[in-house]
């Protein structure tokens, strides 16, 4: 009798179950819809309007999420038997993406208006020097071109005005963060964000104690190099060395200070059609991404770069700022890494709820694994662009690649720290702990007497929230996944592999990546794709190369 009624209790799951997201997908998909169009329209015009719309469509998702009812009788279905292992996964998932809005709807408004309002903040902001609007592609110019250590100060201090601009209302969307976590039962912001996320606080800081003690050195000594070229540059005393010698503003880049400038090949190169044809190539092709993307400056839009799912039918849309020089190449490569893997190549037959990257830090390090090519001279002679000076492109792109790994790692380092610690105690001197860290784990030397909110001037902090770290760990995602294809695909060393001209790497990554969807957590992905869980070994072995 006992089995009897297991098997009706486990029936009457699953009928829930699927009831609850039927209902769900009904409700929900039009709103989503809206909002990623809102979204999308908000940053690319900088309008008012635009802005209001997108904040209209976020409360109202909000809104829906937040009904208590609805909840409640989620949290029942989620707590009965339920054997459909896919009815289990979109329940769960349902689970943390209701959990997150349990909270009275005035506060939630507020959460949405204040980031509204300093990501908005963001958007409008130029860097304004002797009475000059500077747009962020002409900061970074400055900053790697300029010897004049006067002008790169000014303009990095310029570039960082933005967080004086924001201060006060990212101050106060902390408050608020911290309070609908306290609220939801956690000790704070950052806590509830890494649970709604499937992470564990514990595993996360051993995971970064470990990336630190084994970046440590190798960081310090490239940077001694890097800095012995940047004094000499710019005519000052290493000892002299600030932030602003850095080329760009947060140092999370490597310097261009070797023999031959990465930037040379693609003065003339057109990068959106070496991505059509890389990406065609690999089987994996974007034209229809391109066709609804918005690629070039323009006055409003948000200066940076990203990649959105609109529909999870495969409206798939990019917004970036091209300019022709190695940093655009990178990220177009990347953001059309993330364009891939969305619901392009995540098949239709995959549940709604489950169409999307399995976790941020897989998205961002499918993007990471093809953003890497643009610093490969084989890549690019590959791809039917010329290179002056093979042998001495080889050489200076082999030491950038691998500060550029080991800086990043440094670099967040900064992020994850910095924003726990913030979260935990909001009212401190956060400008004290941002340059603390920045010290600490950059080694860079804080400017003399500067008192200015600097860590309010990286956007991630702002409208990005307990994200940064995954983009590390997406790091050691790329390294596992690109030494993994590179022995199932090709039987090679992995330093050689190019993926050019080859629809295998498509496929690798489609059945290995891609077309799990969220049917699978982030973890099981990688054991799936990789054989492993994941670990810094094959990023040390990509640093140490």
């Amino acid at each position: 009798m006992a089995g009897l009624a297991n098997l009706h209790a486990a029936a009457a799951g699953d009928t829930a179950a699927k009831a609850f997201v039927d209902a769900h997908v009904k409700k929900m998909r039009p709103l989503e819809v809206a909002g990623g169009v809102a979204w999308w329209n908000a940053n690319v015009t900088g309008k008012d309007d635009d802005f209001k719309k997108k904040e209209d469509a976020q409360n109202a998702i909000d809104a829906a999420l937040a009904d208590p009812k609805t909840f409640s009788e989620l949290k029942a279905i989620n707590e009965s038997n339920i054997t459909d292992k896919l009815l289990r996964r979109q329940i769960d998932l349902l689970y943390l993406q209701y959990l997150e809005k349990q909270l009275d709807p005035a506060l939630l408004k507020q959460i949405t208006a204040k980031a509204n309002a300093v990501e908005k903040g963001f958007n409008v902001y130029r860097a304004k020097v002797d009475g000059q609007e500077m747009t962020d592609s002409q900061v970074r110019r400055v900053l790697k071109e300029s010897t004049n250590s006067t002008e790169r100060q000014k303009v990095w201090e310029a570039s960082k005005g933005v967080g004086a601009s924001v201060e006060a209302d990212l101050k106060e969307l902390v408050k608020l963060r911290n309070e609908a976590a306290t609220k939801l039962g956690f000790k704070n912001f950052h806590a509830l964000m890494l649970f709604l996320n499937e992470q564990d606080g514990g595993e996360l800081i051993a995971l970064f104690d470990e990336l630190d003690a084994l970046t440590r050195e190798p960081f310090l000594k490239g940077k001694a190099e890097i800095d012995a070229k940047l004094a000499a540059k710019c005519g000052v005393k290493v000892s002299d060395l600030r932030p602003w010698h850095y080329f760009d503003p947060f140092f999370q880049e490597s310097p261009a200070v070797f023999d031959v400038s990465l930037d040379e090949p693609y003065k003339k190169a057109d990068i959106l059609q070496l991505c059509r044809d890389f990406y065609k190539g690999v089987g994996l092709p974007i034209d229809d991404v391109i066709a609804r993307s918005d690629l070039y400056e323009k006055k409003g839009k948000s200066p940076h770069a990203f990649c959105t799912d609109i529909d999870r039918e495969g409206d798939v849309r990019v917004l970036a700022n091209i300019v022709p020089n190695e940093y655009w190449m990178g990220t177009m490569l990347h953001e059309l890494g993330h364009s891939v893997y969305s619901s392009k190549n995540i098949p239709q037959t995959v549940p709604y709820v489950l169409r999307g990257e399995a976790h941020i830090l897989t998205t961002e390090g499918v993007a990471m694994q093809f953003q890497k090519f643009s610093k490969s001279r084989a890549w690019l002679e590959k791809m039917g662009v010329t290179v002056d000076n093979p042998k001495a492109f080889d050489e200076t792109a082999a030491k950038v690649l691998r500060n550029e790994l080991l800086i990043f790692s440094r670099w967040c380092q900064v992020m994850l720290r910095f924003e726990k610690a913030m979260y935990e105690n909001p009212n401190q001197d956060l400008n004290k702990l941002w340059w603390d860290s920045v010290e600490k784990y950059q080694g860079l030397t804080r400017p003399e007497g500067r008192n200015a909110p600097d860590y309010g001037s990286k956007i991630h902090i702002c409208s990005a929230p307990v994200y940064y770290h995954n983009y590390m760990m997406g790091q050691l995602f790329a390294s596992q996944v690109h030494h993994a294809l590179s022995k199932d695909v090709y039987n090679a060393d992995p330093k050689t592999v190019l993926y050019i001209g080859d629809p295998k790497v498509g496929e690798f990554m489609k059945k290995k990546v891609f077309e799990p969807g969220r049917t699978l957590s982030w973890k099981d992905l990688l054991k799936f794709a990789t054989g492993e869980p994941l670990s810094a070994k094959a990023f040390a072995k990509d640093f140490q190369s």
